[in-house]
């Protein structure tokens, strides 16, 4: 059984990711397409399009080609956009890299990617200076004034060059945009190669949905490294004449005050976040009538702490679904759906994207209503991953996109992310999954956060262990929460041992790492 969106299919352009992007910046003149929220430095979309040509031809000049990498290193900042773009309208595609990682892990991607080119924040040049000793890149900049020792050229050389972009001759539909590196949380980290086309598409796609435009102020806090960031916040906003607020990370009273500070109308969240604005103290001291659409994606969502963070916000909190294989939105909670579709469901498929669901490990569907493993199709699935045609080939079959996860329809066409595949446990054959019982500690009140994996259990092959942070002052035994939980779920779901622990390690983008809790056991 193939499922559909509600809405009909649109055509996708044939142009490059920074010609849709940005082709209409001229249209918007001076007015401002990205603000730091911290620093206060602004583009205008004037000063977007002629940077972004200036630095295309001096890249080119540099000897940059289609085919080439460029690899950005930097938390959320204006200049990212400049970066960004310029290294694409030269015709490369940019791998963007998470400036928290070791100069040892920078350097890994950097090799990996064969980049030709290192773009780096002010903040860490010292690792991307290691990283060029490490690897012999030649061309590093800074986006910001280098050290006078260290050998790194200032970007505004770039900026400033006075260039223009070259004419390309290329094929959207099988040239390589972005390089962005899988999260690696069930596995080794892959390239994940995203044409022009894909992302075009995307962004095609989920403008039908969320009519994002010039009246749009976005709150970009989630990391442009990450492709939720990249395409659903900074390449959408963009592409809207919206104007993004970059703010380098979150703090809960610096990004409350820049939406209130900014009159921001949408919002972005991973699930850390909403837990932040459902408990935290001093929400209700901002002013945030102008938030219109607030949005949540990157891992499953209590429901419950949901609908807490809503009142606070007095704003709507909806979900989406995608991953990085599909540049990444194939589900989305559209506009005018925002009041009608449930809570803690993602929605219904976006424009040109087709989905089943089938038994875990086959190609057979599952019955309507029943839980399978969600397979998507449509034009913003990768073309595969970097140098590695056996993943490629485990992870598309016959167009379909393995998704991981395990998902449910209902009748209204409303899908439901049940859990990840890889992360369920086998309790005496029993499927137990984590999220249920996350969701469960969360709903008590002296928890702050929770994460659950699979230990070995004698008895019945595997067995749930949570790690729980207490909340501030909040005493609680564990034996009180292991009964909890117990009250709350049938029994081969209760949980068997718990350790408390001062954080729940996650993503730049919430995503739970269970692989470091299971090192990390008592």
């Amino acid at each position: 059984m193939i499922y559909r969106s509600p809405l009909p299919d649109i055509e996708i352009p044939e142009i490059t990711l920074t010609e849709y992007v940005i082709g209409a910046a001229a249209e918007f003149g001076e007015k401002v397409a990205l603000l730091d929220a911290v620093t206060g430095e602004r583009i205008t979309y004037a000063e977007l399009a002629s940077g972004v040509s200036a630095c295309a031809g001096a890249l080119a000049g540099l000897g940059v080609r289609p085919g080439d990498v460029v690899a950005l290193l930097s938390h959320n900042q204006p200049r990212y956009a400049l970066a960004l773009h310029g290294a694409i309208a030269a015709g490369a595609a940019v791998t963007p890299i998470n400036p928290v990682f070791t100069p040892a892990e920078i350097a890994k991607q950097v090799t990996a990617s064969r980049a030709k080119v290192l773009i780096t924040s002010e903040q860490v040049a010292g690792k991307a200076a290691e990283v060029a000793r490490q690897t012999g890149i030649e061309h590093v900049f800074v986006l910001g004034e280098p050290a006078a020792d260290s050998g790194l050229r200032g970007f505004d050389e770039l900026r400033g060059s006075g260039e223009t972009a070259p004419r390309l001759d290329l094929d959207p539909a099988t040239t390589v945009a972005a390089l962005p590196f899988s999260s690696g949380t069930t596995g080794t980290a892959k390239g994940v190669r995203l044409s022009h086309r894909n992302l075009v598409a995307n962004l095609a796609q989920n403008r039908v949905g969320w009519r994002i435009s010039s009246d749009d102020v976005q709150a970009a806090v989630l990391p442009f490294f990450h492709i939720y960031g990249f395409t659903i916040i900074l390449n959408s906003g963009l592409l809207g004449g919206a104007t993004v607020v970059t703010l380098p990370r979150f703090e809960l009273d610096g990004y409350l005050a820049a939406l209130a500070e900014h009159r921001v109308t949408r919002a972005y969240f991973a699930p850390p976040m909403v837990l932040a604005l459902a408990d935290a103290p001093g929400v209700e001291n901002h002013d945030l009538s102008s938030l219109r659409y607030a949005l949540c994606g990157a891992a499953p969502l209590d429901v419950e702490v949901t609908e807490r963070a809503e009142k606070r916000l007095g704003c709507l909190i909806r979900q989406g679904y995608g991953m990085t294989e599909a540049s990444p939105g194939t589900h989305q909670v559209f506009d005018d759906d925002f009041a009608t579709t449930p809570p803690g469901s993602v929605g219904r498929l976006s424009p040109n994207t087709e989905a089943r669901l089938v038994r875990p490990g086959t190609d057979i569907d599952v019955e309507p209503g029943e839980t399978g493993e969600l397979l998507v199709r449509g034009p913003q699935v990768m073309l595969g991953y970097l140098d590695n045609p056996e993943a490629t080939a485990e992870t598309i079959t016959e167009g379909w996109l393995h998704t991981g996860d395990l998902v449910r329809v209902d009748d209204d066409g409303v899908f439901w992310i049940v859990d990840r595949l890889k992360e369920l446990i086998k309790y005496k054959g029993y499927q137990v999954a984590p999220a249920e019982l996350e969701s469960v500690l969360l709903s008590h009140p002296a928890v702050a956060d929770a994460a659950v994996i699979g230990v070995p259990h004698a008895e019945g092959g595997e067995a749930p262990k949570a790690f729980v942070v207490p909340k501030a002052a909040a005493t609680v035994q564990a034996d009180e929460l292991l009964a909890w939980v117990a009250q709350r779920v049938a029994p081969y779901k209760k949980i068997r041992q718990l350790q408390f622990v001062d954080a729940i390690p996650k993503s730049p983008t919430g995503k739970i790492l269970r692989r470091l809790l299971k090192q990390q056991q008592a």
